[in-house]
């Protein structure tokens, strides 16, 4: 299969480009592919003839979304619509990438794939509209909502931890709780979702949750790193924009891909960096 990846330089794109089972990834740089640009677009499918679009391009500073809305909703909602609109009239799939910030996190428990969003911020209100709009474009979509990602290289919370270790202390909040999902297993459970064949949207995350400061505690004892990790609520790091309270994801979508738990996610984390 022949797979035009866009948002190559993220974190998830860089470890798909790197190899994607047995597919053949064409990943053009962006300014070869802006998914903003329709005639960049039309020439991108029209040039390589691929079999799968998959968009891993996106917006996502959560907090510059509050004073740049537009930016957020070019990437992450218009974008995903002129991608959804060209792959449609083509009759290619398309793989598109969403985010728990599309739910509101009042639940008190993880979210599954039937059940009602409702994001508090620009960001996941850019991301939710983008979702919706490669519904509308393309029936033949994958749509996968994914939590707390983070890779080896990139920008990411495990890389900032590592950062703040020579501190005499780090304070990280202990009120906010999500599900952390290495970008290596998320890819393989995209390769998995793609063999099924079965379209629609999808929960792919670590299995389990976490808040985030015992995902930093876990990430020092991993590496040997003995700063000591002080639990603060998330009123002592005011933001610009909303976080969701609890925002892990679980699944009851068939086929029900389950990744490994976020602690087996961390340890090969811990591995890829040593």
């Amino acid at each position: 299969m022949r797979v035009l990846l866009t948002g190559a330089e993220g974190q998830l794109g860089r470890v798909v480009r790197s190899g994607f089972g047995a597919h053949q990834v064409i990943a053009p740089p962006e300014a070869d592919l802006d998914i903003c640009n329709p005639r960049l677009v039309e020439a991108a499918l029209d040039e390589t003839r691929p079999d799968l679009l998959f968009n891993a391009a996106a917006y996502t500073d959560v907090d510059g979304a509050e004073t740049d809305p537009e930016a957020a909703f070019a990437g992450n909602a218009r974008g995903p619509a002129i991608l959804a609109a060209a792959t449609g009239r083509r009759g290619i799939p398309i793989l598109h990438i969403s985010t728990d910030y599309v739910f509101d996190g009042e639940a008190g428990r993880p979210y599954h794939e039937r059940d009602e969003t409702g994001p508090c911020s620009v960001y996941g209100r850019s991301k939710l509209e983008g979702e919706e709009a490669v519904r509308r474009a393309n029936p033949r979509h994958f749509v996968v909502r994914t939590s707390w990602l983070y890779a080896a290289e990139g920008r990411n919370f495990p890389l900032t931890m590592l950062e703040l270790a020579g501190r005499p202390e780090v304070r990280v909040v202990n009120d906010q709780f999500g599900s952390p999902t290495f970008a290596l297993h998320l890819s393989a459970g995209l390769l998995e979702l793609l063999e099924s064949g079965s379209w629609g949207t999808y929960h792919l995350a670590g299995r389990g949750v976490a808040s985030w400061h015992e995902l930093a505690s876990a990430l020092y004892r991993e590496l040997g790193i003995g700063t000591p990790v002080r639990p603060v609520p998330t009123s002592e790091f005011p933001r610009p924009a909303k976080r969701p309270r609890f925002s892990a994801l679980t699944t009851v979508q068939e086929p029900r891909i389950l990744l490994p738990p976020w602690e087996e996610g961390l340890r090969a984390f811990a591995a890829a960096i040593s």
